[in-house]
């Protein structure tokens, strides 16, 4: 039987093709450009071969990809797309462009140029996420709310500090993208099969003529190494592991018991059978998308494992689907999160009522007990506990505390009272007090919390920065190469 065997073309070349076409087709164009311009400038072909090897380029991107279906006993859509320039060139001319150039150097180039540009898109999506999330933080400054230890009410805090914590491991996902591009757009071209070539090339001429920083200098890392891949996956495990906390949480706080969110009807679905449901599904959605990225991400690390340390499918044709899954299921959930925060409302009132609500001010007793009347923290901490306990054994809620309770406490604890007044006492308790008073950096307090917020606001105009920066480099180097394409020609 000749090659390929019916069942290897339909579930390997066939669906290998269809992804080629998918991500590959113009970055493949353009590298054929890029590397033909480049062989005349350093002589090695004449620059009418370059010429006609540029024009049947032209040419194949004015009939587009949907010219180019799959043909059984064509290998992949290089050998496709290398025939067809060869027939619109001519066997000599065409038949060079090949020349001090592989497939695998050609490979990896062409999967970095695709995920460039899609790791781009996640930072920027990424970035507007951030946006409705500062917008919500600012928004909420003096918004008490409970905050929360082992899923238990701790101590009051503000919505803006609690989002200032998601803002702060946003910037920190930002920066593994940003990280990941990096890797990413390196540039592995002129390596050929893993030696190099015998030709003089320029390798950084034809870098940067596709927009790539820099040159992947080793030429075996160049088509044995798979950290571009792996590092692109990491940053996707990393947001979407932060992102699925941040999920529990919302999810917890939009129950009709906890009360304190609300998601906007938008996002809503009803029941078939009980007319009251009002389901937030949305975050269930965000939920489950969330671990389909992580499991797309796992496939790539897992192929990129215990494999040789050179050319082979595993990081090649076949880690293309699950690394774009991965980016697309991420891209995905950070649109709609995006949408969920700019449209997300707070039933203040009822968690300002929470805030001081199970003993969350304790704490503050404590600290004060220590400023006020000069006891050592850890006999503080024993009173306050022991009017604690005593109050749950009656069936005493927070709001309800006394003066004389703390000083039934102090003489079981101390054997004396303490020289301290109800008004002491009550400011000690209010949860607005507490939120007050915390103006270290990053706390909770609102002067502390919108400082953070600055900081925070200026590391995502820096950000957004670098990825502008990003897109006009690619921008330019399409330029570049357009310009160098019709100098030749």
């Amino acid at each position: 039987m000749n090659f390929p065997h019916p069942i290897y073309s339909q579930h390997v070349l066939l669906p290998a093709y269809a992804d080629a076409k998918t991500y590959l087709f113009e970055p493949m164009l353009a590298a054929h450009e890029a590397h033909a311009v480049m062989l005349a400038e350093c002589g090695i072909i004449t620059a009418a071969n370059a010429a006609a090897i540029v024009r049947a380029v032209a040419a194949i991107r004015a009939e587009g990809v949907a010219a180019y279906a799959y043909q059984p006993g064509i290998e992949d859509l290089f050998f496709r797309i290398e025939g067809r320039i060869i027939e619109l060139a001519g066997a000599d001319d065409g038949g060079n462009l090949q020349l001090a150039r592989s497939r695998n150097d050609l490979g990896h180039a062409l999967a970095r140029m695709a995920l460039r540009t899609r790791v781009l898109d996640i930072q920027e999506a990424l970035l507007r996420l951030c946006t409705a999330v500062m917008a919500q933080a600012r928004r909420h400054l003096e918004t008490l709310m409970p905050g929360y230890t082992h899923t238990q009410p701790a101590q009051p805090v503000t919505f803006a500090h609690y989002l200032a914590g998601v803002l702060t491991f946003l910037a920190h996902d930002q920066a593994k993208y940003a990280a990941a591009y990096a890797t990413v757009n390196q540039s592995p071209l002129g390596a050929a099969a893993l030696t190099g070539t015998g030709f003089p090339i320029d390798r950084r001429r034809v870098a940067a003529l596709l927009g790539f920083d820099d040159i992947v200098l080793s030429t075996q890392h160049a088509i044995g190494g798979g950290e571009y891949l792996t590092d692109v996956a990491f940053a996707v495990q990393a947001l979407a592991i932060d992102l699925s906390r941040m999920t529990h949480d919302l999810l917890v706080r939009a129950t009709q018991e906890a009360n304190a969110l609300r998601i906007d009807d938008s996002f809503i679905q009803i029941s078939s059978i009980m007319p009251q449901k009002r389901n937030p599904v949305v975050l269930e959605h965000l939920r489950a998308r969330l671990s389909r990225a992580l499991g797309y991400a796992q496939t790539v690390v897992t192929q990129c494992h215990s494999i040789p340390y050179g050319d082979t499918q595993d990081i090649e044709d076949e880690i293309l689907p699950p690394t774009f899954n991965a980016l697309a299921a991420i891209a995905e959930c950070l649109e709609l999160y995006t949408a969920v925060f700019e449209t997300l409302t707070l039933n203040e009132a009822h968690l300002r009522r929470q805030a001081g609500e199970g003993f969350t001010t304790a704490t503050e007793l404590a600290d004060t007990l220590v400023r006020e009347t000069g006891l050592p923290f850890r006999l503080a901490h024993k009173v306050v506990a022991n009017m604690v306990q005593e109050a749950v054994k009656a069936g005493v809620p927070s709001s309800r505390l006394t003066l004389d309770m703390l000083q039934n406490a102090a003489q079981s604890i101390l054997g004396r009272t303490l020289p301290f007044e109800e008004v002491q006492f009550a400011r000690a308790l209010d949860p607005a007090h507490f939120v007050t008073i915390r103006t270290g950096e990053g706390g909770v307090a609102p002067a502390a919390t919108g400082a953070l917020l600055d900081e925070l606001e200026v590391k995502q105009r820096r950000a957004t920065e670098e990825c502008a920066a990003a897109r006009a480099r690619l921008a330019q180097a399409d330029s570049w190469r357009a310009a160098a394409a019709v100098q030749v020609g």
